[in-house]
């Protein structure tokens, strides 16, 4: 229990945005995923979860860690359609129609909420996903779906710290995700076999190296001198904490560090790929979209559309 308390202490949390959505039209969404780690509340209706399509009852919650894909589907009806996850992210307004929780409260319509939040370990791996923690559906718990409805409440008001109101609750939406996940002895050979590196402090050096010289040189003979082995060596001690092999990892990172530019600034394509370590932007290009699967400028355009909606 101590080990889990220090790991909690590791965590940086950080609140992202909250949406409440009324399904217009059934719709099942293959690989559908998210951004950023996401909670989806069901309200009322009907959503299915899975390639076994696992009914989730009302008041019950599905998470889906960042990044991670499964077939969903949202409402009911003989006239399903199925469509790509792309093609639901760039006409989600379609199918999901905004609505005020306060609405939701007042309506039997099918009707879901979604919290999107950050969780990295000392502020540079997603949590989650370090931990190799699948999507699966949160079911007994009105302690989670609780918590949601107070963050979904406050992003609605004007009240004087909001802001930070909204990153303390969230901190403590993950403190219970992680309870339930512990509680009900989820996941435990992931849990066990994912969570050494925590115990390194050499990994942690090299995670912090990597996230402040994104841009730089990040070969592994100079990630041998950060973390004080041997340039042969370096690669199989960070493959054999992690799992992956250290250049695979740093590229991930300057991926995630590329989308969050093309959310964030206007900066071209050109100059992101460079300020994230490529030389070549057509090489930056291709990788970028052989790991999400839409190129640089398409994934910018979804995002745009997204936060409008």
């Amino acid at each position: 229990m101590e080990y889990y308390n220090k790991v909690i202490e590791s965590v940086h949390v950080r609140f992202l945005k909250a949406s409440n959505y009324k399904i217009d039209k059934p719709i099942a969404v293959q690989d559908y995923q998210e951004q950023d780690n996401a909670l989806i509340l069901l309200h009322h209706g009907t959503l299915k979860f899975g390639d076994d399509q696992e009914v989730v009852n009302e008041g019950e919650v599905i998470f889906l860690p960042k990044g991670q894909k499964k077939l969903i589907t949202f409402g009911s009806g003989t006239k399903r359609l199925e469509i790509s996850s792309e093609n639901f992210s760039e006409n989600r307004r379609k199918y999901l129609q905004s609505i005020s929780f306060k609405d939701i409260k007042a309506t039997d319509d099918d009707c879901i909420s979604i919290i999107n939040f950050e969780s990295k370990v000392f502020d540079v791996v997603n949590f989650f996903n370090s931990l190799d923690i699948p999507p699966f559906i949160i079911r007994f718990n009105d302690r989670i779906a609780i918590l949601m409805e107070d963050i979904m409440k406050e992003t609605e008001i004007s009240n004087v710290g909001k802001e930070r109101s909204l990153k303390a609750q969230t901190e403590v939406l993950v403190i219970e995700l992680l309870r339930h996940i512990l509680k009900n002895r989820l996941f435990t050979e992931e849990l066990s076999t994912n969570s050494t590196y925590f115990k390194d402090p050499r990994l942690i050096d090299l995670f912090n190296f990597i996230k402040n010289n994104i841009s730089g040189d990040l070969s592994n003979k100079i990630l041998a001198k950060v973390a004080n082995v041997s340039e042969d060596y370096v690669g199989q001690y960070f493959k054999m904490l992690t799992g992956i092999n250290p250049q695979d990892y740093i590229e991930y990172q300057r991926m995630e560090a590329a989308v969050e530019l093309l959310r964030t600034t206007k900066k071209s394509i050109r100059d992101i790929g460079k300020e994230v370590g490529y030389k070549d932007t057509a090489y930056f290009c291709r990788r970028f979209k052989m790991m999400y699967g839409v190129p640089a400028g398409k994934m910018r355009r979804r995002e745009s559309l997204i936060n409008v909606q």
